[in-house]
C-alpha cells in the first residue's frame, strides 16, 4: 500500500500487439466507440448525473456469457461529457468494462457527469468510498481534475484515457489518433478524385473537395484533423479541405449544419471527430447524397441507419484500454505511473471499412491504404500531430 503520493517519471510503453489483441473480445476487431460522460446504471445513456449500483446495462446483462473466472474486483467508471449512448467514445469505454465483467466476474458502477465541474466530484466520490479497486477516468478533459484527485488518494488506483497524470497511482493510455486519421484521409483523398457511386451517395471528381467536422477545438481533436489532412495530401495535394468545429461533442444539429454547408461548397466526403454530434454529419450526407467517415467505433455498425453513406470509420480501441487496465488489476499487475501508447502497429487505431459500402471500394484503393499503413509503421511516413 502507498503511504504518500509519489511523482514518477513517465514510462512510455508501446503495448505488444499480441497482448493488445486479446483485449478485443466482445467488441471484436471492428466494434469500438466515442467522446463524452457522469454516474448512472448500465448503459441507458442519459446525461443526468446520478449514482447507481450497476453490474452492466439491462441489454448487456441479458446477453452476458458465463464468466471464466470470478473476481471481487470493483471498478468505477467516470465517463466523458456527452455520456453513454454516443455510439462512439463513451460507449466504447463501456464495452471494455462489460467485457471485463463477463470474463472476470468483476462488478462496476458508472458516473456520467453533465459538466466538467463534476469530474472531481465523481472521482473523489469513488475514491472516498474505499470500495473500488480501480477508477477509470475516460477522456482528456478529466486530466486537470485527476491531477488534484490522485495525489490526495494515494491508495486508490486510477486509469486515464487520452491524457497523462504523472503519479504512481494513475495508469495512462494514449492513442495515435493521427495515424488512423491519416488512413481515412488517404481513403477520402483517393475517392474524391474518382467517379465513385455506391449506396446512397456519389462523389464529384470535378470538385476534389472534402471536409472535417470536429467537436471541441482542443489539441487532441486537432490531431485527428492533422492526420486526416496529411492522408488527403498523400492522395493528392490539390484537394481542398473544408473544416469546422461545433464546440461540442453532443450537438448533432450544429454538426449537421456544418456538414450541409460543406456539401453545398462541393465536399463529397466528410470525416467527423465530434462524438455524439457526428450523427448530424451522417444525416447531412444522406440528405445530400454524399459520404461520411465515422470515428472511434465502427459507426456503420453503431449507427446502422446510415450504413448507406458511411464509407469507413477511424476506430479507436478505448474498450481495449479499459479492458486491459481492469485485467491488470484482476491479475495483480497494475502499473501506476506508466503510459501505454497505441497506434497502427499495435492495432489501437485503424481504418475500418463500412459494413455496407466497404465491398464497393476498389482493391486498388485498399492496396494503397495498406501500403501507407505499412509506411507509417516502418517510419517512412511521419504523420503530423498538429495543424499548421
Amino acid at each position: 500500500m502507498r503511504s504518500t503520493p509519489r511523482l514518477t517519471s513517465k514510462v512510455s510503453i508501446d503495448m505488444d500487439r499480441r497482448t493488445f489483441i486479446k483485449g478485443t473480445g466482445i467488441a471484436g476487431i471492428t466494434g469500438l466507440a466515442g467522446c463524452t460522460g457522469g454516474p448512472s446504471e448500465g448503459g441507458d445513456g442519459g446525461s443526468e448525473s446520478t449514482t447507481t449500483e450497476s453490474s452492466g446495462s439491462e441489454e448487456t446483462t441479458s446477453e452476458s456469457t458465463e464468466t471464466s473466472t470470478s473476481s471481487d474486483v470493483n471498478v468505477g467508471m467516470v465517463y466523458a461529457l456527452g455520456g453513454l449512448g454516443d455510439k462512439s467514445f463513451n460507449d466504447a469505454a463501456q464495452r471494455g468494462v462489460v467485457q471485463a465483467e463477463e470474463e472476470f466476474g468483476i462488478s462496476y458502477n458508472e458516473a456520467q457527469p453533465s459538466s466538467a465541474e463534476e469530474f472531481p466530484q465523481f472521482q473523489r466520490q469513488f475514491a472516498q468510498s474505499g470500495n473500488y479497486d480501480l477508477v477509470c477516468c475516460i477522456g482528456f478533459a478529466q486530466q486537470s481534475a485527476l491531477n488534484n484527485t490522485a495525489p490526495n488518494f494515494p491508495d486508490q488506483d486510477f486509469m486515464l484515457v487520452d491524457a497523462v497524470v504523472e503519479t504512481d497511482n494513475v495508469a495512462n493510455y494514449l492513442f495515435r489518433e493521427e495515424e488512423g486519421s491519416f488512413q481515412v484521409g488517404h481513403l477520402a483523398g483517393l475517392l474524391t478524385t474518382q467517379d465513385f457511386s455506391a449506396g446512397e451517395g456519389s462523389t464529384n471528381p470535378d470538385e476534389m473537395t472534402v471536409g472535417f467536422v470536429g467537436g471541441v477545438d482542443v489539441p487532441l481533436i486537432r490531431k485527428f484533423q492533422a492526420g486526416y489532412e496529411a492522408g488527403i495530401a498523400e492522395a493528392n495535394s490539390d484537394i481542398e479541405v473544408l473544416t469546422a468545429y461545433t464546440g461540442s461533442f453532443s450537438d448533432p444539429t450544429a454538426a449537421k449544419e456544418a456538414a450541409l454547408s460543406m456539401y453545398d461548397q462541393g465536399a463529397d466526403i466528410i470525416y467527423h471527430a465530434s462524438g455524439a454530434s457526428g450523427v448530424g454529419v451522417f444525416q447531412a450526407a444522406q440528405e445530400q447524397g454524399r459520404y461520411a467517415i465515422g470515428v472511434d467505433s465502427d459507426q456503420s455498425q453503431t449507427e446502422p441507419s446510415y450504413q448507406d453513406v458511411i464509407l469507413a470509420s477511424m476506430v479507436k480501441r478505448v474498450d481495449t484500454a479499459v479492458y486491459e487496465s481492469v485485467e491488470n488489476v484482476v491479475n495483480g499487475e497494475y502499473e501506476g505511473g506508466s503510459t501505454v501508447t497505441l497506434g497502427l502497429e499495435q492495432e489501437g487505431v485503424a481504418c475500418v471499412y463500412g459494413q455496407s459500402l466497404g465491398s464497393e471500394i476498389s482493391s486498388d484503393v485498399k492496396s494503397s491504404l495498406d501500403a501507407s499503413a505499412e509506411a507509417i509503421i516502418s517510419g517512412d511516413i511521419d504523420v503530423p500531430t498538429s495543424v499548421e
